[in-house]
């Protein structure tokens, strides 16, 4: 039976350029960068480079970005580093209620220890308005983190007006962004959107579990969580996961370009939501105009954990939510104000550039059949 695979906000497949770069480093460049003999300057060097591949992508500087083993790490290193770099200057922190749980968890700590976090709500299509953002930052606020794009629905959110609030209210204020879901996907230069923070992740660009990096505008200044070693000019202590690295920067050299990958996303979006709404008892979550590799819907009266169960039986792979949620009630669907019947019955189908038409020709088919013969929650 073949496999479909629709759950690419979770992890994706890795791409064989990543694959094949973190066999060779594994198995033929295995220094330690920080050996000063042949193999760990052979080591040094490959970090390096992937370093600028990256930096090269984002439009920055090599000596802005750090790596790390992920997007949880990253949130975390950007908001208690920025928190504790700032205190002094301030006490109120802007998020909003749909952020990751690694800053929404992250945030809960922060109010915990004392610090003013205001959770910004959204509007019912995923995003917080542009002009709520604006209003809600003032001369003590010190530090802005809202994620780019929403990793349930999709919603893409208004990035773009936080710099100039930030300059306007005289705040000293550092913006970070959770870009976890948007990197490779939509354009993001740091330095064009006034971001000060960024984070992304390996494992959802067809690179290698565990790396990840982290932006950091070069004169932004943060704490660092972790101590004990020079590496990461001590952003990020502990010898680097090398082959994960470098198997990043092949899955970034790999990426397609950003704009042609956008239309035939969106055209496989709008097919799915057509064949989706043949059906009865669905209804989608996800806005039309959401990041085009995400789409959410709910079969009414039947639980996402039951559908997606049934759906794997059929080798096809969805999510219910996030991945870090583990089953948990959805805190995005919560926000957005969806009906209980409908936040307990959806479902997440995230696509990758290696996904067709005909996945979810298979997808529809197999829901179609669930909706009919699957027993429903009264």
């Amino acid at each position: 039976m073949k496999e479909i695979y629709l759950d690419n906000s979770a992890t994706t497949a890795v791409c064989k350029e990543a694959a094949e770069k973190a066999l060779e480093i594994m198995t033929e460049k295995y220094g330690n960068p920080s050996s000063l003999h042949s193999k760990g300057l052979e080591a040094q060097h490959e970090l390096e480079n992937a370093r600028k591949i990256i930096a090269d992508f984002l439009s920055a500087d090599p000596t802005e970005i750090f790596f790390t083993s992920g997007g949880t790490e990253g949130n975390n290193t950007a908001i208690f580093g920025a928190a504790q770099a700032l205190k002094r200057r301030g006490n109120r922190i802007i998020t909003t209620s749909v952020e990751h749980s690694s800053v929404i968890e992250s945030m809960q700590k922060l109010q915990k220890d004392g610090f003013e976090v205001i959770f910004l709500e959204p509007e019912r299509n995923g995003k917080v308005s542009a002009e709520k953002i604006i209003n809600s930052i003032t001369k003590d606020t010190i530090l802005v983190s809202i994620m780019a794009v929403n990793n349930e629905i999709g919603a893409i959110q208004p990035i773009e007006c936080v710099h100039k609030a930030i300059v306007k209210a005289n705040s000293p204020a550092l913006f970070h962004v959770d870009a976890v879901q948007a990197f490779g996907k939509i354009p993001l230069k740091p330095k064009k959107l006034g971001i000060d923070i960024m984070t992304a992740s390996s494992h959802k660009i067809h690179g290698v579990k565990g790396a990840g990096i982290l932006y950091v505008r070069k004169g932004a200044r943060i704490i660092p969580l972790h101590y004990g070693g020079e590496q990461e000019k001590k952003i990020r202590p502990g010898t680097e996961p090398l082959p994960a690295i470098c198997g990043m920067a092949a899955a970034v050299k790999a990426l397609p370009d950003i704009k042609t990958e956008t239309t035939i996303m969106r055209e496989l979006w709008d097919y799915c939501k057509e064949r989706l709404s043949e059906i009865e008892n669905v209804s989608i979550n996800s806005d039309g105009d959401c990041l085009p590799y995400i789409i959410n819907f709910s079969v009414r009266g039947i639980r996402s954990e039951t559908m997606l169960h049934f759906l794997a039986s059929k080798n096809i792979y969805v999510s219910s939510g996030s991945a870090c949620a583990k089953g948990k009630k959805s805190h995005v669907l919560s926000a957005l104000g969806l009906e209980s019947e409908l936040a307990d019955s959806a479902i997440r189908v995230s696509f990758s550039r290696y996904n067709t038409k005909n996945d979810i020709d298979e997808l529809v088919s197999a829901i179609k059949i669930a909706n009919d013969t699957l027993a429903r929650v009264k």
